[in-house]
């Protein structure tokens, strides 16, 4: 009998799956926000207590849209989080095009610092090839593999030199200096979260743009290069003041 159990029970456990290594150390990426509104969902990082950065992809266009910070696991409140409507879309022009991918949100009213919520520095420098960097997001790790969103997941992804790069692209995309790679075949380069964030020496340098390590493992994935937005960014947050109505409105900026 007790054989029998034995057998019963190591089978149950070959059955089940694996916890996924992937996930990340909970609250351990305190920038990271979780960007949803009118049943989407995607990911942004906050740069300081009043605005968030994302892909041009994950930019809300709808007044419900609410940004959460503080978050781990979306399918549960834990107590930490702070859920914040979005008040302004900014979003970088010429969009949807070979040339950029970025947006900036301001919330409505300002996030509360603390441990489970804080701000990523901006580049001071732009990424270098071979570089180690880190990307989190929600949503599955494997290529050509979709699972729900639940816990935050993070991988680590070399940086690609643009050559390398610019030989792996379909015949639909076009280069611009405006972007980088990260991953290869070999490594991670799959984390299946629209604006999932790219983090290399404690910096903010890349928002998903293109997932192409998704649905080809040999491939890197295609991050907005940060570096090159620096002023840009800046402009932005200059141009706005705290006591600015907080009704959703849709500004593209050059």
């Amino acid at each position: 009998m007790k054989l029998l159990f034995l057998v019963v029970a190591l089978g149950l456990a070959e059955a089940s799956p694996l916890e996924d290594y992937k996930v990340c150390q909970p609250h351990s990426r305190p920038w990271q926000v979780y960007l949803r509104g009118e049943g989407t969902s995607c990911s942004g990082a906050l740069i300081n207590k009043w605005w968030i950065v994302t892909s041009f992809n994950c930019a809300p266009r709808y007044s419900s849209a609410i940004a959460s910070l503080g978050e781990h696991d979306v399918t549960v409140e834990e107590g930490t989080e702070q859920h914040i409507h979005v008040a302004d879309v900014i979003v970088h022009s010429p969009y949807r095009s070979a040339l950029h991918s970025l947006a900036m949100l301001r919330l409505a009213e300002p996030a509360r610092l603390n441990q489970f919520v804080q701000p990523i520095p901006l580049p001071s420098r732009c990424p270098q090839p071979g570089e180690t960097c880190y990307v989190s997001g929600w949503g599955s790790t494997v290529s050509n593999q979709y699972e729900p969103h639940q816990r935050l997941k993070c991988i680590t992804a070399p940086v690609v030199d643009d050559q390398t790069c610019m030989n792996t692209f379909p015949e639909f995309l076009f280069w611009s200096p405006t972007m980088v790679c990260a991953g290869q075949g070999n490594t991670d380069n799959c984390l299946r979260d629209s604006g999932s964030v790219m983090v290399c020496d404690d910096q903010l340098q890349g928002l998903q743009w293109y997932d192409n390590g998704c649905s080809n493992p040999a491939d890197p994935t295609v991050y907005t290069k940060l570096c090159k937005y620096n002023d840009w960014i800046n402009s932005v947050m200059e141009r706005y003041t705290t006591t600015q109505p907080t009704t959703t409105t849709q500004v593209m900026m050059t």
